[in-house]
């Protein structure tokens, strides 16, 4: 679980990412799943974007996606969301930083 402070860093790192995975009417697969673990696994701070003929919402794809990768959202706005996940072997982003 992040804190608002962990939260807000991470926010601010995210809003130079590009968006890496797009999630259409095709919804959420296993191969998304699978892709999306490995881009936590390696990058740790990801950002989806849910397409306009996409039946769920942002905030329940992010929320399904989160459940499933077992990893934290750390913002939605609009169709865009972002997700982060902790590699306890390699660790990518210091959260220290964050207080």
């Amino acid at each position: 679980m992040l804190t608002s402070k962990q939260r807000a860093y991470l926010r601010g790192i995210a809003q130079s990412y590009e968006t890496i995975f797009q999630i259409g009417k095709g919804g959420i697969s296993e191969n998304l799943i699978t892709q999306v673990n490995d881009a936590l696994k390696k990058r740790e701070l990801i950002k989806l974007r849910v397409l306009d003929n996409c039946e769920l919402t942002s905030r329940e794809a992010a929320d399904q996606i989160a459940e499933q990768t077992h990893s934290d959202v750390v913002q939605v706005i609009g169709s865009r969301f972002v997700l982060f996940k902790r590699n306890p072997q390699e660790p990518v982003i210091d959260l220290k930083a964050a207080k």
